[in-house]
């Protein structure tokens, strides 16, 4: 049996397709993908133009066909913070279904990071005792943290990449005075929903998930792309604080050309550093071990864990 899955995603929309039997790995046997960029199609009152939502709803039907095409049985979606938030969201997904008939579910704050922490437990496995989860994506910032395989604490942030750079920092490249104004709304944001994560106590072991977070481990040193997935990389704290003046002083244009930094999210780099260091700092974390499964994988496992 083969299973397909559609993330919508703030940035990007995926296909993922696996095959699926009891005991399966969530490795993708095809993939499909858009830069979608919803927080570029956003409207000053925080609904999505009639373009983002044409986009979407042309991109899933191309899905269905690359899904029929690879013979895929069971064909399940999700969307997140971008489309959830919305004020017309519920329209954008009826005009989705009308075209397409394809039923995008929407998952909260909550469930993104108990799936991303199922996921990172999986990658990591038991021997990691107490894992804490920060995943940043173009809506939200999701932390979570436990011994199981469901998260003693879920928390969900509106701090995601695309959002921190649509609302707080204009310009290209910002103004000191806007990076300034960000660090501090971004910590505040932070620091007033610490206390479940501090009453859970320290981790074992602390990850970080996403593209963002790959991003930034690459451009502090970490291996690239091209030496696979296994590849330990992490994201150091203290050098992440050292680069973030230079980031933010660099042009969208600039930063594209750093290692492992794509032209289509070099905008978001700065917010992302800054939500990411905010956080391992008030978190008290010296660095964060990337991992490579997030989200969508935590949702396939979800979906193979049912079928056995």
């Amino acid at each position: 049996m083969r299973l397909g899955v559609v993330d919508v995603g703030s940035n990007t929309v995926h296909l993922l397709v696996v095959d699926a039997h009891p005991g399966a790995q969530p490795l993708p046997a095809t993939k499909h993908k858009i830069d979608l960029r919803l927080s570029e199609h956003v409207t000053d009152d925080g609904h999505i133009g009639d373009e983002g939502s044409d986009r979407l709803a042309t991109f899933v039907q191309e899905c269905l066909e690359v899904a029929e095409h690879q013979g895929v049985e069971n064909l399940s979606g999700f969307v997140t913070s971008a489309i959830r938030e919305a004020p017309n969201g519920h329209q954008v997904l009826l005009e989705v279904k009308e075209r397409t008939g394809v039923v995008l579910d929407v998952l909260s704050g909550a469930d993104e990071a108990r799936l991303t922490f199922l996921a990172a437990r999986r990658w990591f496995g038991w021997s990691a005792g107490t894992l804490l989860v920060a995943d940043i994506g173009g809506g939200s910032l999701e932390l979570a943290m436990g011994m199981d395989e469901d998260p003693d604490v879920a928390v969900s942030l509106p701090l995601g990449a695309g959002r921190v750079t649509r609302d707080l920092l204009p310009g290209d490249p910002p103004s000191a005075d806007a990076v300034r104004e960000a660090r501090r709304l971004v910590r505040a944001s932070i620091a007033a929903e610490l206390r479940p994560l501090a009453k859970a106590g320290a981790p074992d072991h602390a990850v970080g998930t996403s593209k963002t977070m790959r991003s930034l481990a690459r451009i502090c040193g970490a291996a690239p792309s091209s030496e696979g997935m296994y590849a330990a990389r992490v994201l150091p704290r203290a050098l992440l604080t050292e680069k973030l003046p230079e980031i933010a002083a660099m042009t969208d244009a600039e930063r594209a050309d750093l290692p492992g930094v794509s032209a289509s999210r070099a905008h978001q780099l700065l917010a992302g550093a800054i939500v990411a260091e905010a956080a391992m700092d008030l978190l008290g974390l010296d660095e964060l071990e990337i991992c490579p499964w997030a989200l969508r994988e935590g949702i396939i496992l979800r979906h193979l864990d049912r079928l056995s």
